[in-house]
């Protein structure tokens, strides 16, 4: 099955573009990359496949569900937005409880999966302190947990790693590939270019509100790296950094080395 399916889906704000005409197909299993400078759409993108904000135009699938059937697709997606919804007058632990009772879920089933992911993630010493005493990065820890409480077929992460200690950031990004590995797709929004490089299966960059490139990390590396020509000047293979700049600039030059350099520009 395919996890995330869009055509031609427009999102639009009077006179204002802010998606156009998104093509995607991302498959189970897999860690799709979205990356975008400010106001590229993305936000706007992850909010439509949702169900939070209606395209004005387009389709949309998650998990086989179209995006406008929210009752049936809030039960397969799951996420993270950069600012996570959190009632700081709870502590985590009746936060995550009551999110679950909301979905329904199974009560024994779910309280050991909840006491397995704060131990995972070093809260459950916290876990019955009220969150308005909480780090940005404490925050986002509980957040994550909500996200993926009611095990989602897919999971929208945006800036799943802000506020993170270093050890923290790592067992979330290994948490990524787990999900992965167990058949949940990933979609991962992160201005953290290293993360996208080293663990999506596939980049999609949004500029302006178009899908501009994308492709496996390595594809756009190596053949932005032949499109460079001598300009590398024997320094190796691109960075997905050199691949994001170039296919987010508005430098005539630069355009016309993305051409040849990305695996799908539109």
């Amino acid at each position: 099955m395919t996890a995330i399916e869009t055509t031609d889906l427009t999102k639009q704000y009077g006179s204002t573009t802010a998606v156009a005409d998104l093509d995607l197909s991302v498959p189970d299993g897999v860690v799709y990359g979205f990356l975008g400078p400010n106001g590229a759409g993305k936000t706007t993108t992850m909010r439509m496949l949702t169900s939070l904000t209606r395209p004005s135009s387009g389709s949309a699938r998650i998990a086989g569900v179209p995006v406008d059937d929210r009752q049936r697709l809030i039960e397969r997606v799951g996420y993270l937005p950069e600012e996570p919804p959190l009632y700081t007058e709870l502590t985590a632990r009746e936060q995550l409880t009551y999110v679950a009772g909301l979905r329904d879920l199974p009560e024994d089933e779910t309280s050991r999966r909840i006491e397995e992911l704060l131990d995972r993630l070093d809260l459950a010493d916290d876990a019955d302190r009220r969150i308005d005493a909480y780090s940005k990065g404490m925050r986002q820890k509980t957040a994550f947990v909500q996200s993926l409480l009611h095990d989602p077929d897919v999971l929208f992460l945006d800036e799943p790693t802000s506020g993170l200690d270093p050890r923290a950031a790592r067992t979330i990004r290994e948490m990524i590939d787990d999900l992965a590995a167990e058949g949940t797709t990933v979609f991962l929004s992160t201005h953290i270019l290293p993360v996208v490089d080293e663990h999506a299966d596939t980049v999609g960059v949004l500029y302006d509100g178009e899908l501009v490139a994308e492709g496996p990390p390595g594809d756009l590396k190596r053949q932005a790296d032949a499109g460079a020509g001598d300009d590398t000047g024997g320094a190796g293979e691109r960075t997905l950094e050199d691949v994001f700049l170039e296919v987010t600039s508005e430098d005539p030059a630069a355009d016309e080395a993305t051409v040849e350099g990305a695996t799908d520009v539109r």
